[in-house]
This record gives structure tokens, sequence and C-alpha cells, in this order.
């Protein structure tokens, strides 16, 4: 189960996410990225970041520490901005805390090189998760003491917004072509070999644990929120198996020009000197 705190003080909003996370200081000392069940994306978001953001971690990806927020709305009244006044009063109750990383970088691929070891890693948890929001145009990966960390897991997972066609999304390959890694070689074979072992059923079954009840009830179709849990282990189970035979990494073409700006495109191009198919683009 995650930690559970007490936000004492509301610090300031975060005006880079759609969402609108903020900064706020809890009972244990520690400082946190608040995200909200009052936000606009609803708590199916909430679900996202802690499964997949526990899975993360347990996988030995680098994922700030995640816990429950109880919040007091009253704890915003001093906030001038009216909109996070109406999000702080929506959410009263449980919310989710991520780690708050001070000193941390927005990953700049023209800044920061990374291994095709640790990018395949990412390109291959990134497709097991279904992660949309991982692009050159938004990396959502932070530099902190020299090293790469992954945050907002909410748009992953998009199955659990149409259960019905859970097994047809699931199925479905994963383009990560414009994958903010993808111009760093990832050996996605390689993290297919060391990282899919590690996906058990038991190793889901303990991450859905982590999400509290209060987020999963009155989901329709599903009788109990252990029905529920279980879904998300039915869906990620398979597709950590085969998921790396689909993932396509394909340099951009005249008939499907990237539109990543020209540094990334650059570095996707094959180099002149390099006749292998594998450096060719096409399917890993």
């Amino acid at each position: 189960m995650l930690t559970e705190v007490t936000a004492t003080r509301y610090v300031t909003p975060l005006r880079e996410g759609g969402s609108l996370p903020g900064i706020v200081e809890a009972d244990d000392l520690g400082t946190y990225v608040m995200k909200f069940t009052g936000a606009g994306q609803g708590r199916k978001t909430l679900v996202a970041e802690v499964i997949c953001g526990q899975l993360g971690r347990r996988l030995g990806l680098r994922v700030p520490d995640l816990v429950q927020i109880e919040l007091d709305p009253v704890i915003g009244l001093a906030e001038p901005d009216q909109e996070v006044q109406e999000l702080l009063k929506a959410s009263g109750g449980l919310n989710l805390g991520m780690d708050f990383l001070p000193g941390s970088l927005g990953f700049d691929a023209l800044a920061y090189q990374v291994d095709p070891r640790e990018a395949g890693r990412v390109v291959w948890f990134d497709a097991l998760i279904n992660n949309v929001d991982r692009s050159w145009r938004n990396p959502n990966m932070l530099i902190w003491h020299g090293d790469l960390w992954l945050i907002d897991h909410g748009a992953t997972m998009i199955w659990h917004h149409n259960w019905p066609g859970v097994q047809a999304s699931v199925a479905k390959p994963y383009n990560a072509s414009d994958h903010a890694l993808a111009p760093f070689a990832p050996d996605v074979a390689a993290a297919a070999a060391e990282l899919a072992p590690l996906v058990t059923e038991e190793l889901l079954t303990e991450v859905a644990a982590d999400v509290p009840d209060e987020w999963l009830v009155d989901e329709p179709g599903f009788d109990s929120t252990d029905q529920l849990r279980r879904a998300y282990v039915e869906a990620l189970l398979p597709r950590a198996a085969t998921i790396h035979e689909r993932i396509s990494l394909d340099a951009p073409t005249a008939a499907k020009p990237s539109q990543a700006p020209g540094w990334l495109t650059e570095r996707l191009a094959p180099r002149p000197h390099d006749t292998s198919d594998s450096d060719k683009g096409g399917r890993l």
C-alpha cells in the first residue's frame, strides 16, 4: 500500500500540466507534487499513475516515490487564483502525491545523452503501458542528480477508458518513432529479455492493490474493486510477453515524414556508412 500523509500547506500550482498539479507540504515533512481527484481528467488518471508508477519502480526504473495525500481544501484559502480554489474545493479527501525532486531539470535530448540500454528499457516500458505522452513534444522526464527520472503516467493504459474493447486495445502495436528517446538507438530486444520475465501475475496484482478502493468504485461492468484490479492484471500480463515484437521505430520516409524537429529526424536517419537492415527502421 502507498504511504498515506496529510497535506499541511499548499505551496504553489504547477501550470505546466494540463491537470494543474500543485506543490504541497505534508505532515511527514515531505514536499510533493500533488495530483487532484477533482481535476478534469478524472480519477482514472490517478489510477494509471499508481499502477504504472509502481510497476516502473518495481522494474528498476527511476520513478519518484508515490504517496496518498489527504487534503482538507481549507489549506488553499489564501490561493488567489479562482481556478485553483475550485480545484482544491473539488478535491477534498484522498489525492495522489509524487515526491518533489528539487533542482531537477526537464529532459533535453540535445543536452543529455541516454545509452541504448536505458533508452530501450524506457521505450519497452512505455510500450507495455501504452504511454502516448513521452514524445519529443512532451518528454515527461526529468534529470535529477545526473540521472533520468520518469514522471506523469496519467495518459497510459488507454484501454481503461473503454473496458469492453480492452482485448483489441491491448493487442495493438506501439509506434515509438516520435518517442523522446527514439534518437538514442534504444535496445528494445535487450530490454524485453530483461524486463518481460519480471512482469508476473504476482507483481501486477501487487501494484494494482496499491490503488485506493475509492478511486475504483462504481466502474461500469464490474461488481467489485477486486474484479476491476484483476482486469488491469489481465490486460498487462499478456502484453508484457509480446509487445517487443510490435514496437516500431521507423525512420521517417517521404511517404510518412516525421513531424519532429530537424535534430530528431537527423538522428533517426540511417548513417551513410551503415548498411545493416536493423538501422534502417522497421520493427524491433
